[in-house]
């Protein structure tokens, strides 16, 4: 597009709209596509070709008051773009073509080499169509309003779509506080018998015809792959959609963070006790009202008020404060936090309010989703410790192996739509699965010999007379012997990070950094350190004592206050955030979305991207919407690793992900040839993929001499 065309086409607009010719970003792109040289050889006087072009788009943004007005404006636009020259122009090449039939025929000799191949082929036409890196392209600016138009609206359309199906998803979810229920009846449920357990999502099954038994005082750890069904179970205990589920039994599900508002996490905790706080309430009046002038009667409110207290004793009214404290305080909430608004946490602190809620409450069934996502290594140990002494049932989904062996007193393995039942922790679990497949595996040995035995005398005797009664008995031997049915083993996770070049020199270096928040503390002071190619460590500590500070600080995402932060500037650097979610346009399928950010890739190219981490062709085509929170995560992975970086930082890379992909994972790491640096609080993740630990405490980062084993003993010492 030529300066003095879009000078021209700018002062057409002004001339045309005056005072109301749109904001600046409207203003310049109606610019660009008007002045655009193939657009302006399809003008008409009638302004058809503008108004396709802009005609939407001036009554969307109110620069016209509507259609009519707006096929006016195109029209006058199309004049003064020279419309009419246009036409004319069109009519002269028109009439030179019949001119040329007129003097006589077209001879093929006369016609060379690429010259009649274009014009017998239509090439001339099709390579118009083509941008000058061999990609297709449309053709004119009105094409390319059009089809950009269409794919806003294709992606309304998915939007829309995306929020009814979560809102039916989520239909169950009231958003209401929890509450502690002491009605008469509504204690005393002990063993919840499950039967006949379907459920399903998007019209697929993911548990077909299974049944489980929750044994009162029992600790269940329900473990799977991603994608399984495991969250979508929980929330239909939860809403006690299945068989056996009984009526009176209270339930808490913790799947939705508190609102964000003016009421203190303190008071979020304690609003539970809706019995104690109408008892509180109903004090406060009856002692405004005593020995008053209203001419009250003080005996009734005197023995009103004594039985109020009675109840208050009851219930431990008093205690409960001191109790919601301990809980918060066990979830790594200060005094100070205690006390702020709701509205002030992050998403993840008030998911940790949520699971105060319902610690606090002591439902008859417990249902923890990923309870250690939110959670830094101190408040996981407390909360084991807290579960432990839990007398109610619990049913736990979580990928942290530590966890399941030290909370859980039986697994529940969902696999191929059924649920298995285990005693024991996760460890236990795991031998017994292993026995169990090679008892299968020898069983199916077994059943197949048998089988191909009968097979062969039967191959072998079909034909003669003199056996016809022994093939028929091995015939009917072998149709008795039927199938086995067998566990199989799940197939093997693929997780691979793409290999970089090589770099030389140092990646990234520290030097008296210090750093805090427009107007917080010291986050930092005075650290220094370096990371070179082979650097593997983790960076442990407290939630929001500035781990992921620091790694925005190292790709460069935030600069220091004071100090120096050398980065090479050849490395290429990948984030893998602790909300990744958040990022993903969740209406989009993971192959619309890649194709979105990386717009000079081609479908086989993001495919592929994809399949390095295990999303197969049936994932990459579904929106995002509908995916596990761990297949999330591997689209995740897939994007950050796009420009195969030479440093992973790596922000609880574990969240979301079943316990086989942290192995994947673990592998993929094993094999990448960059440097890795980890905010995690997974043991066997750190244990198995990093050289170093580093505390990240009190402003400073130092490295921890010593195993993960002895870092947790000495957190264990100070709860």
């Amino acid at each position: 597009m030529a300066p003095d065309a879009a000078t021209a086409v700018r002062g057409h607009l002004e001339a045309v709209f005056g005072d109301h010719g749109g904001d600046e970003i409207i203003v310049e792109y109606i610019t660009a596509v008007l002045a655009d040289e193939q657009f302006q050889e399809e003008l008409d006087s009638a302004g058809e070709a503008v108004y396709e072009a802009v005609g939407e788009i001036l009554i969307d943004h109110e620069m016209v008051a509507d259609e009519a007005a707006a096929r006016k404006a195109c029209v006058d636009l199309a004049i003064r773009l020279g419309a009419e020259e246009q036409e004319a122009k069109r009519k002269d090449r028109a009439g030179t073509d019949m001119r040329a039939l007129d003097s006589g025929p077209v001879r093929m000799g006369d016609l060379q080499g690429d010259v009649l191949y274009e014009k017998l082929s239509g090439m001339h036409l099709v390579q118009t169509r083509f941008d000058g890196d061999g990609e297709f392209s449309v053709g004119n600016a009105a094409d390319r309003v059009k089809l950009e138009r269409r794919r806003a609206q294709e992606e309304e359309a998915a939007k829309k779509k995306m929020k009814q199906e979560m809102a039916r998803a989520t239909a169950h979810m009231s958003g209401e506080r929890p509450k502690i229920d002491r009605r008469e009846g509504s204690m005393g449920v002990r063993d919840i018998n499950l039967e006949a357990i379907t459920v399903s999502n998007g019209g697929a099954d993911l548990i077909s015809d299974g049944s489980v038994v929750l044994a009162y005082g029992r600790r269940y750890g329900l473990i799977g792959r991603n994608g399984t069904g495991k969250s979508t179970l929980l929330r239909a205990i939860a809403s006690k959609q299945l068989k056996g589920m009984p009526a009176q039994c209270q339930v808490l599900h913790v799947a939705q963070e508190v609102v964000a508002d003016e009421t203190t996490a303190l008071q979020m905790v304690l609003s539970c006790d809706v019995e104690r706080a109408e008892l509180l309430e109903r004090e406060k009046v009856l002692m405004s009202q005593l020995g008053g002038e209203d001419g009250g009667d003080d005996a009734a409110m005197a023995k009103e008020l004594e039985e109020v207290h009675k109840r208050m004793i009851a219930i431990d009214a008093e205690g409960a404060e001191a109790r919601a404290s301990v809980i918060l305080a066990g979830l790594s909430f200060s005094p100070e936090m205690m006390h702020k608004p709701t509205r002030s946490f992050s998403g993840g602190w008030r998911m940790r309010i949520a699971l105060a809620q319902a610690l606090f409450v002591e439902p008859d069934l417990l249902l923890l989703d990923e309870p250690t996502n939110h959670l830094d290594l101190h408040a996981v140990l407390w909360l084991e410790q807290y579960l432990l002494a839990w007398p109610k049932t619990v049913v736990v989904v979580s990928h942290a192996r530590e966890f399941l062996n030290d909370v859980c007193t039986d697994i529940i393995h969902l696999h191929s739509q059924r649920l298995n039942h285990y005693k024991g922790d996760y460890n236990t679990f795991q031998a017994a699965r292993a026995e169990r497949l090679l008892n299968d595996k020898k069983k199916q040995e077994s059943h197949d010999r048998k089988r191909a035995h009968m097979q062969s005398f039967v191959d072998r005797f079909r034909c003669n007379a003199n056996r016809a009664a022994l093939v028929q008995s091995r015939i009917k031997a072998i149709e008795r012997l039927g199938t086995v049915e067998v566990d199989d083993d799940d197939p093997e996770y693929v997780f691979k990070f793409p290999q970089p070049d090589a770099v030389t020199g140092s990646l990234l270096s520290f030097q008296n950094v210090s750093f805090n928040y427009d107007g917080g503390p010291t986050l930092f002071r005075d650290i220094d350190f370096g990371v070179s190619t082979d650097s593997r460590f983790a960076l442990v500590g407290a939630n929001g004592i500035g781990k992921s500070t620091l790694l925005k600080l190292m790709c460069g995402e935030l600069e220091p206050t004071s100090g120096l932060v050398q980065r090479n500037p050849k490395v290429r650097w990948a984030v893998f955030s602790q909300h990744h979610v958040d990022g993903l346009e969740l209406h989009l399928t993971p192959i619309q979305y890649l194709l979105k950010l990386f717009t000079r890739a081609d479908e086989q190219q993001v495919r592929a991207q994809l399949g390095l981490y295990g999303v197969s062709e049936k994932l990459a085509q579904q929106p995002m919407y509908t995916l596990s929170g761990g297949q999330k995560s591997r689209v995740a992975f897939a994007r950050i690793t796009w420009s195969k970086p030479h440093v992973l930082l790596l922000d609880e890379p574990s969240n979301h992900l079943d316990i086989e992909a942290v192995d994947a994972l673990i592998s993929a790491l094993y094999a990448y040839s960059g440097a890795v640096i980890m905010v995690s609080h997974d043991q066997h993740l750190i244990e198995a993929t990093v050289d170093e630990m580093w505390i990240v405490d009190d402003g400073r980062v130092t490295p921890f001499h010593g195993t993960f084993d002895e870092y947790k003993k000495s957190l264990r010492a100070k709860l």
